[in-house]
């Protein structure tokens, strides 16, 4: 079986390296299925440990079936156990400390566009949840499982399906899969009503825009809403307002260059969208009760 998704070190560069996603020689884009001895060995050869934090271009959906396996996502420690999953979103910093664990796992790897339209609408809110880490009930994930084997079985039978039927097939597994766990992590979800759009394009706009603006009134001018309609669509997606989804978005960003650059508070507070160091410092403090300087030190420790 191939390996792919390699993560080089980069914490004294001036940015947190970005991993692309690159499918295996010989096979198609879209689906990497993986081991974590694989993974290891893959990275080890080309200079790339696993134990260096990067940021996956990628989605990373890792599935444990025996053993332990630890890592940590934005800041979160992970100690994974049989019938755990574990989602890593394209941006996250992931790191897999040294001595991870003797874990039995098939990891996932697949870029943003290859589910559908259909599905990526309903797995989007995942992008958000606060756990990365479901452990689903026995019923359901012996069922998830065995839509795992079948995955990895068609993904071994590359071959015997035209190749566009091969693909079909992939994604079409992998979507039971990655629905199902969106709302498990969250099954307060499946209540909800009404457009997402409003919300989805404001999620976008944030993600590509928070290093120049944090005001909801320009992205509400950009996307032709009302600045009451996108709060709206936020507080009923995530619940909490628009302002507060932007916020969150900066601070998370600080903190990821904190941890993992060497960068100056200063020109982590260029990046983020501040045009003083000054108003960074009393962003960071209001939001987190501690300088930017403390913050790093006290996790870096």
């Amino acid at each position: 079986m191939k390996r792919n998704g390699q993560l080089p070190d980069g914490r004294r560069s001036g940015a947190i390296p970005a991993v692309r996603y690159r499918p295996s020689p010989g096979r198609p884009p879209g689906l990497e299925i993986l081991d974590l001895a694989g993974l290891a060995a893959q990275g080890a050869e080309r200079d790339l440990p696993l134990t260096s934090s990067a940021r996956p271009a990628f989605h990373l959906l890792v599935a444990v079936r025996g053993g332990r396996l630890e890592c940590s996502v934005d800041f979160t420690a992970y100690r994974l156990g049989a019938g755990d999953w574990l989602w890593v979103w394209p941006g996250q910093v992931l790191r897999f400390p040294e001595g991870t664990g003797d874990g039995d796992a098939t990891v996932l790897v697949f870029p943003t566009g290859f589910p559908t339209t259909a599905t990526d609408s309903l797995i989007r809110h995942g992008e958000h949840l606060a756990c990365r880490l479901i452990t689903p009930d026995p019923p359901r994930q012996d069922a998830l499982l065995r839509v795992l084997d079948c995955l990895t079985e068609e993904y071994d039978g590359l071959g015997d399906l035209r190749l566009e039927a091969y693909v079909e097939t992939l994604r079409d597994l992998l979507s039971v899969i990655l629905i199902r766990l969106v709302h498990l992590a969250d099954p307060r979800w499946r209540t909800r009503s009404g457009s997402r759009e409003p919300f989805q394009r404001f999620r976008q706009a944030v993600e590509e825009g928070f290093r120049e603006t944090h005001r909801v009134e320009d992205y509400a001018d950009r996307l032709g809403y009302s600045p009451r309609t996108l709060t709206r669509a936020t507080r009923a997606a995530l619940g909490c307002g628009a302002k507060r989804f932007i916020d969150d978005r900066v601070l998370l960003e600080a903190k990821r260059l904190l941890i993992h650059t060497s960068l100056p508070p200063a020109v982590i507070g260029e990046r983020t969208g501040f045009t003083h160091p000054t108003t960074f410092s009393a962003f960071f403090r209001q939001h987190t009760g501690m300088t930017p300087s403390a913050f790093r030190s006290v996790t870096r420790r």
